[in-house]
């Protein structure tokens, strides 16, 4: 009898463990949360790459409890709107934040030199790698785009003191024109 009860017992506590590692927070998906998240990023991507509009390389999508945000440079507002469209076409998309920039006459890739380019993709790397550096930020939650020296921060955040060091950190790096920190706090369930 005490047998089966200590085995009752354990059993007990065990389900309880797995149940609370399975369950959310506020600013943590539980499991199950991040696969369908990644699933609908997965969607995302692909209708991105269906549309004839978009090109589909120049979209980091980050999805948090099915809201999705579209992140980086685009060519024209055609394409920013297109992509927005794709995007709310997924089944399981809660919402979609547009944070796309549309790059201006002087930001087009066709006028920028090959320099130009390899400064962008330097200034990008730096501000990873301080992220990285930095024990305030998750760097993982943060994508960094540049183009003309122009920083754009995109993805969700667990604060807004997250969300502001991120800022704070790409303005510091040399080389950097403005920054467009478009992180948003991640959205409670």
């Amino acid at each position: 009898m005490r047998r089966s009860f200590t085995l009752s017992t354990a059993t007990a506590l065990l389900s309880a463990l797995l149940i609370t590692a399975c369950s959310s927070t506020p600013t943590q998906r539980s499991a199950g949360e991040t696969v369908d998240d990644s699933v609908l990023t997965g969607k995302v991507k692909a209708a991105l790459v269906d549309n004839d509009l978009v090109k589909a390389g120049e979209v980091n999508v980050d999805t948090y409890r099915g809201v999705v945000q579209l992140n980086g440079f685009v060519g024209t507002q055609a394409e920013k709107s297109a992509a927005s469209k794709a995007a709310q076409s997924v089944k399981g998309v809660k919402e979609v934040r547009n944070n796309l920039e549309v790059k201006s006459v002087v930001m087009a890739d066709a006028d920028r030199s090959a320099g130009e380019v390899v400064d962008d993709a330097t200034i990008t790397a730096k501000v990873k790698t301080d992220l990285i550096t930095d024990p305030t930020t998750k760097a993982h939650q943060i994508n960094v785009d540049t183009n003309s020296g122009i920083v754009e921060l995109g993805g969700f955040v667990d604060s807004q003191a997250a969300k502001d060091r991120a800022g704070e950190i790409a303005r510091s790096v040399k080389g950097v024109k403005d920054v467009k920190n478009d992180l948003q706090l991640k959205p409670k369930s």
